[in-house]
């Protein structure tokens, strides 16, 4: 099998190719070209099918993923590349308020200012979707379609998925191509592998020079040795095809990052029926992402071009890997669609399992709560100074409490701010005029100050709501 043209012909495409095909042939017999479009993906004859995605727009690229699970053959395997402008992707059940560092994220240009040392800045300005105004320093959010747990992309992290009859699929089996894919590479350290979650792992001995090298991350001691994450992965299953898709850490830049970003200062105090994801230090494998294209699309077709070729009895057979970017698809109406839909912000905050906010201890949910700013209302405090914010529910301090089904406030309790009245408790039944019927039926993600909602007189519960939620300050 020919492969040692593919990195030259890949590089190609990056210097201006609109549209090219890479071959690998088995025979010297051509095969024709072909077209992207359901047609195209769905025939029968084309059951071994590699793409590699040239878009950096994460929106589209899940897009395109998409696509291939609801329109390809049933019984052909499919191996889709693809690298992401800086995003934070959450899984599909997951939470954007506890996962990600909202202030952040929404903040222009975040990662030059992140890289510039200014890390205690305020929430700013939201950014927008994606489009013409975003800056290559922004850092969209994303809800993908799958599962699992919260992912950060970048120039610097390749993403893989393979599509596969229902019959074919395994956790392991395609974690483990990537890992033989690394290992057949010179440049990797040795230690790669699949862990007890699924997860592409490296283990590596605190003496080495790899570890010297990546001094500002951290790993899990397990003896004399420092295991990191180096990819996650995520799976939706359909009636007729499985979806594995997965990341790879190669060369990212802001893994010192990494933890401003996706730790939210509201998480402690939300109860999520969502999944959260688990964290793990990661690195990068040091590799460039050529390399990891050129490694995975040898490993994908020797896998199955033989299997398929042997199982055809086609002797010539040969798998064409396109090159595929926005003017490929934009005839599409279903991909464009999909693209839409992952953009708008009723996908990405008005999916969101219900949750409950509580700023105290309650039955439900326990926790220790961190200490409140001391400019809230003495109503947010315990009328028996021995009681802390985290003591338990009988504090005599109710506190403020939300519950939020799909982003919705559906109930609040809040303390009242008159004066002479502390102890008092506003809550869902009180009449049409008070402040919490205003407030309930309120999507969280449409609120862009909540001084604005909550008066003058709660302008300090303002200031600390917009600042847990990654609002204006």
């Amino acid at each position: 099998m020919a492969l040692r043209a593919l990195s030259s012909r890949l590089l190609a495409v990056h210097h201006g190719i609109h549209l090219a095909k890479v071959r690998y042939p088995r025979s010297g017999l051509a095969i024709p070209s072909r077209f992207f479009s359901a047609e195209a993906v769905s025939h029968p004859s084309n059951s071994v099918q590699v793409y590699i995605s040239r878009s950096t727009d994460p929106y589209l690229n899940l897009s395109i993923e998409h696509f291939l699970l609801q329109k390809s053959h049933p019984d052909s395997v499919i191996l889709l590349l693809y690298t992401n402008r800086p995003c934070i992707v959450i899984g599909r059940n997951q939470n954007p308020w506890v996962e990600v560092n909202l202030g952040l994220v929404n903040q222009r240009g975040i990662l030059k200012r992140l890289r510039e040392g200014l890390t205690s800045v305020a929430a700013g300005e939201r950014t927008s979707s994606v489009g013409e105004d975003d800056d290559a320093d922004d850092v969209l959010l994303v809800r993908r379609r799958s599962g699992g747990g919260t992912v950060f992309h970048d120039a610097g992290n390749v993403n893989y998925s393979v599509i596969c009859p229902p019959a074919a699929f395994d956790r392991n089996k395609h974690a483990e191509m990537v890992v033989r894919a690394l290992r057949g590479l010179r440049k990797t350290p040795h230690g790669v592998r699949v862990n007890e979650r699924h997860d592409i792992v490296l283990d590596v001995s605190p003496h080495s020079e790899a570890i010297k090298s990546h001094e500002r991350d951290t790993g899990m001691n397990n003896g004399d040795v420092r295991t990191f994450k180096i990819s996650g992965s995520a799976y939706k299953l359909t009636r007729t095809r499985s979806l594995h898709h997965g990341t790879c850490l190669l060369s990212s830049p802001h893994l010192p990052f990494l933890s401003q970003l996706l730790r939210s200062p509201a998480a402690p105090y939300i109860k999520a029926r969502g999944v959260e994801s688990v964290r793990s230090p990661v690195r990068n494998v040091g590799i460039s992402n050529a390399e990891f294209e050129d490694a995975v699309v040898a490993e994908f077709v020797t896998m199955y071009d033989e299997s398929q070729a042997e199982y055809n009895g086609d002797e010539e057979t040969k798998v064409d890997v396109e090159i595929i970017d926005a003017g490929n698809v934009e005839h599409i109406p279903e991909i464009q669609a999909g693209a839409a839909e992952l953009r708008s912000r009723d996908w990405i905050y008005a999916q969101t399992p219900q949750f409950t906010f509580s700023s105290h201890p309650t039955a439900d949910d326990p926790r220790p709560r961190p200490d409140l700013p001391t400019d809230l209302p003495s109503s947010f405090f315990p009328t028996d100074p021995e009681l802390s914010s985290t003591d338990s529910a009988d504090a005599n301090a109710p506190g403020l409490q939300m519950t939020v089904r799909h982003a919705e406030i559906t109930d609040l309790s809040i303390p009242s701010t008159e004066s002479g009245n502390s102890d008092s408790i506003i809550t869902g039944a009180v009449g049409d005029k008070s402040l919490v019927h205003s407030l309930k039926g309120l999507h969280l993600h449409h609120i862009d100050d909540w001084r604005t909602h909550l008066g003058s007189e709660n302008e300090s519960v303002g200031r600390w709501l917009n600042r847990l939620f990654g609002v204006k300050s």
